[in-house]
């Protein structure tokens, strides 16, 4: 299978599965939400916080696409660009951490690690900007597709908890303590091969003797 990560854009925001395309439980209050599912303005809604958030910071999500198909998304920001997050009893998030608040792999595609690319894709971007971890706000309860990462996943990547709650955890991802990891082990494994492959000896010292029976070169 052929797979490539895109950024998500306008451009590519209609290729989101129903309904997450036009969904704003993130992009708005709960109140500013219901009012605007009432109204049948949420497509727009959701239009207006990718293109303002695209201007203002950049790249906000991902898409994965496998064959030239779509196969799963994640959005992520930081927390001043998700305001549902003070809705949640584990809030606030970290300062120095890039909220991962939602995404999907569709069902076809689950099974084949794709859910962990999607966060390793952002892991990498959100380190480049300079912040130091990714947060997530778990469900705990779990039970079909939805608008918040089942806990059992986010642990499942490396999130650990921070906050913890019956239903809803926040988690976090350092970013600066996983590459130091990484480091080291790097490390460890140029000494072990170090070791298997010790360098050659020196050439024993050249002593007067030896020099002045060579002669210049």
């Amino acid at each position: 299978m052929a797979r490539r990560l895109e950024p998500l854009t306008l451009a590519n925001l209609g290729e989101l599965p129903v309904p997450c395309r036009d969904c704003v439980f993130w992009q708005l209050d709960p109140v500013a939400a219901r009012k605007a599912d009432r109204n049948g303005d949420t497509g727009l809604e959701k239009e207006a916080w990718l293109s303002q958030l695209l201007l203002d910071w950049g790249t906000a999500g991902i898409v994965l696409y496998v064959d030239d198909e779509p196969a799963g998304f994640a959005v992520y920001a930081p927390g001043s660009y998700l305001p549902r997050i003070q809705a949640f009893p584990t809030a606030p998030v970290s300062p120095d951490a890039v909220v991962l608040a939602t995404g999907r792999i569709l069902p076809r595609y689950l099974g084949l690690g794709l859910g962990k690319i999607l966060v390793q894709a952002v892991a990498k971007d959100v380190l480049k900007r300079g912040f130091r971890a990714v947060e997530a706000f778990g469900d705990s309860r779990w039970d079909g597709p939805g608008c918040v990462w089942p806990t059992d996943f986010l642990r499942a990547v490396g999130f650990g908890v921070v906050r913890e709650h019956p239903r809803n955890p926040r988690l976090r991802l350092d970013l600066r303590s996983a590459i130091t990891w990484r480091s080291e082990m790097e490390a460890a494994v140029e000494r072990l091969m170090g070791a298997i492959r010790p360098e050659k000896a020196p050439p024993a010292p050249v002593t007067v003797r030896d020099a002045l029976r060579a002669g210049p070169e």
